[in-house]
């Protein structure tokens, strides 16, 4: 039932789901195509929230009464709820998998010759709380939400039909599972996983420790900016910073680049680095360094900043510096600084390629960061481009949130 502001009760269309009332006026996100409601939106006198258990299906009301839809939910979140459809008593059975998996199949065979991509991302494609990266025969599937654990079975039963992989392994050891309050874990969900798989992404091959790897393995959403990034090495020296199995400085020897530097904290990550120089035959052009990407390149540049070792290109993806909202302050300082360090590592006329995948860092704040990142070296800089991540991790037009990742390739240069 649906409670009336005016008092009494408004019949859902499914009377075997419990319902989560909004207060007045907080449907209008919904209304415009977001799928999230957090806890201060929701009306808890009429339906509190605490009587909820992480997971279940409600139904979802607008302050009038008027069903908007499906969600699942969990009271201990700041997202306390997730739509699934706007159809009030929607299951997430096998079929509900079935129809997104397929549409999300269909988009991703239209791009990609090959199967290596993201084939799920969570909201964007209908499916909030769920990843899956694909691998050729494997799968792997990181489920970050209470509600779609509790369907985790229809789930890999849909996709078993769907896809048809050989393997698909649970990668369920995100952070976000913590403030879900669900347990992490790794563990093989059909078939034998492999300890690694090979991905091939513009002509080249790598290897990709799957179980041990950071987040799914691969960083897919990239795939499309390292491939562009082989347009400007010709001939270069290129620093690659944060370099984790080495795709975007590999790429770049394979493209012409007279010489490769990349740099990672993990000395796992930087033992996988030489191993796929190796795989594609460039080891003698790839240098890797193990350290902390301040203090490396720190040392690279001399102890004053000038000198050292210069560089014609560079490449700075460092991982989310800003995860929460409380971070951005100390974030944004930690973006400026890598940056600032990327620049004085070029020579006097260079190519920087700059990400950040940080959601909570808008456009125009980097921006901001960058000049301010050139006028303390003393640069001066031109956008060549901006890119965004690929189209396997589609945005949602109505979820800035996915819309996160933000690369912008830049000729830097001294007067």
């Amino acid at each position: 039932m649906c409670f009336s502001p005016g008092g009494g009760t408004i019949p859902t269309m499914n009377e075997n789901k419990a319902v989560l009332q909004l207060k007045k006026n907080e449907d209008r996100r919904l209304r415009a195509g977001h799928l999230w409601i957090f806890s201060n939106e929701v009306d808890i006198k009429a339906t509190p929230l605490v009587e909820f258990t992480p997971g279940s299906l409600v139904t979802v009301c607008a302050h009038n009464g008027k069903p908007l839809g499906t969600a699942y939910v969990n009271p201990h979140s700041l997202i306390c709820a997730r739509l699934i459809s706007t159809r009030p008593g929607q299951a997430l059975d096998h079929a509900y998998f079935v129809q997104h998996l397929q549409r999300a199949l269909l988009l991703r065979e239209r791009l990609y010759p090959t199967p290596y991509y993201r084939l799920v991302f969570a909201v964007a494609d209908g499916l909030p709380g769920v990843v899956i990266d694909r691998y050729a025969e494997l799968c792997v599937i990181q489920i970050t939400t209470a509600g779609m654990e509790q369907a985790r079975e229809n789930l890999l039963e849909a996709l078993l039909e769907v896809v048809k992989p050989q393997a698909v392994l649970w990668r369920n050891d995100s952070s976000a599972r913590e403030q879900e309050g669900l347990e992490t874990y790794v563990t093989p969900a059909f078939g034998d996983v492999p300890d690694v798989v090979e991905v091939e992404e513009g002509g080249l091959r790598y290897r990709v420790p799957v179980l041990e790897g950071q987040k799914t393995g691969w960083f897919f959403d990239q795939c499309d900016n390292r491939l562009r990034l082989r347009e400007y090495v010709r001939g270069a020296r290129v620093l690659d910073v944060f370099a984790y199995l080495g795709a975007w400085g590999i790429g770049a020897v394979a493209a012409g680049a007279r010489s490769v530097t990349c740099v990672d904290a993990s000395a796992t990550a930087c033992a996988g680095i030489t191993a796929n120089a190796e795989l594609n035959g460039l080891g003698d052009k790839v240098t890797v360094v193990t350290g902390d990407a301040f203090e490396v390149m720190k040392s690279l540049g001399g102890n004053d900043g000038k000198g050292g070792d210069r560089f014609e290109v560079g490449n700075v993806d460092p991982p989310a510096f800003i995860k929460r909202r409380k971070d951005v302050k100390a974030g944004q300082q930690a973006y400026r600084r890598i940056n600032e360090q990327a620049m004085r590592l070029l020579g006097k006329d260079g190519i920087l390629i700059t990400s950040s995948c940080s959601h909570h860092l808008h456009e125009d704040a980097y921006l901001r960061l960058l000049a301010q990142a050139a006028s303390n070296t003393g640069c001066q800089y031109q956008i060549l481009e901006q890119r965004y991540q690929g189209p396997d991790h589609p945005v949602h037009p109505a979820i800035p949130e996915t819309r996160y990742l933000k690369t912008f390739i830049l000729r830097v240069f001294r007067p």
